[in-house]
C-alpha cells in the first residue's frame, strides 16, 4: 500500500501529470487527433510552468506555512516532552560517519533549542527509513546523533525509529507517550508539514501543541525574477502540493483531524 501510494501521488505533482499529459499528446498525435493533442501538449506545459513562477510557488506555501506564527522558544508553554519529526535529516549506510542533514534539519535544532530552554525534559525523535533506501540507519537514530552534537544528553532523548509516513509517526509516538506517561507534547516540524502532522498527532489522542520551524517563505521585493520559471520553485511548489494531497487523503481515510 505504501508503494501504491507514493506512485499515485507522483502522478498528481507537477512534474509527474505534465509527462503524463506529454504521454498523452503523443499518443494522440500518433492516432491522428492533432488537436486533442496539442490540447493536451499544451496543458502539461502551461501547468508545469505555473508552478515553476516564484511568486505563485509563494503563495502555495504561505497558504500553509502562514496558518502558525513565528514563536520565539521563550514563548512556548512547558510540556512533558518534544517530539520532531523526521523528514530533514536522512541517516547513512551503517558505516557512515555522519547523518545527511537536509533542507529541513532546522526541526532538530529547534527542538534542541526547546530542550536547552527547559520548556521540555525530554526528547523524542521519530522517523524510520523507507524500504527502498537500502541499508541504512534510521532517521530517528541520524538525529540522535545530531541532537547529541547539539548538546542533548543521550538519557533525554526517546528513540521510535520504526515510522515511514506522517501516520506512523503519531501512532508510534503515542505507543512511547503512553509507556512513558507523557500527556503533553510540543509537536516539532516543518512549518508547511505543520498542518497535516498536527491534525494527524491530534486524531490519535495526542495532546500536541504546535512549535513549528524551517519557515521558508519571506518578504522579498517585487522583481521581474520572481515571475520567471525556476527549478527551485518548481520543487518547493510540489512540496507544498504534496501537502494538500496528503492532507487530503488523510482526511479521506479518518486519519487526521478536520
Amino acid at each position: 500500500m505504501l508503494y501504491i501510494d507514493k506512485l499515485l501521488s507522483q502522478l498528481a505533482y507537477p512534474l509527474g501529470l505534465s509527462l503524463v499529459l506529454a504521454l498523452l499528446a503523443l499518443v494522440l498525435l500518433v492516432a491522428g487527433r492533432r488537436r486533442s493533442g496539442l490540447f493536451a501538449l499544451s496543458v502539461g506545459i502551461l501547468w508545469l510552468a505555473l508552478w515553476s513562477i516564484p511568486i505563485v510557488s509563494d503563495g502555495l506555501r504561505l497558504s500553509l506555512e502562514g496558518r502558525f506564527a513565528r514563536e520565539p522558544v521563550g514563548a512556548l508553554p512547558t510540556a512533558d516532552a518534544v517530539v520532531v519529526l523526521g523528514g530533514g535529516i536522512r541517516g547513512g549506510p551503517p558505516d557512515w560517519p555522519d547523518p545527511d542533514l537536509g533542507r529541513a534539519s532546522d526541526r532538530v535544532w529547534h527542538a534542541a533549542r526547546i530542550h536547552h530552554a527547559g520548556k521540555a525534559a525530554r526528547v523524542i525523535v521519530s522517523g524510520g527509513s523507507m524500504p527502498w533506501a537500502g541499508e541504512r540507519r534510521s532517521e530517528a537514530d541520524a538525529m540522535l546523533r545530531f541532537l547529541a552534537d547539539l548538546g542533548v544528553p543521550s538519557d533525554a532523548i526517546l528513540l521510535e525509529g520504526r515510522s515511514r509516513n506522517t501516520r506512523e509517526n503519531a501512532l508510534y509516538t503515542a505507543e512511547i507517550l503512553s509507556a512513558q506517561g507523557i500527556d503533553r507534547i510540543l509537536l516539532v516540524t516543518s512549518a508547511l508539514h505543520m498542518p497535516r502532522a498536527l491534525a494527524t498527532f491530534r486524531a490519535v489522542g495526542i495532546d500536541a501543541v504546535p512549535a513549528p520551524t524551517d519557515f521558508e517563505v519571506m518578504p522579498e521585493p517585487a522583481h521581474l525574477m520572481r515571475w520567471l520559471p525556476d527549478a527551485e520553485a518548481l520543487s518547493d511548489s510540489t512540496r507544498a502540493l504534496k501537502e494538500y494531497v496528503g492532507w487530503w487523503v488523510y482526511r479521506w481515510r479518518g486519519w487526521a483531524e478536520p
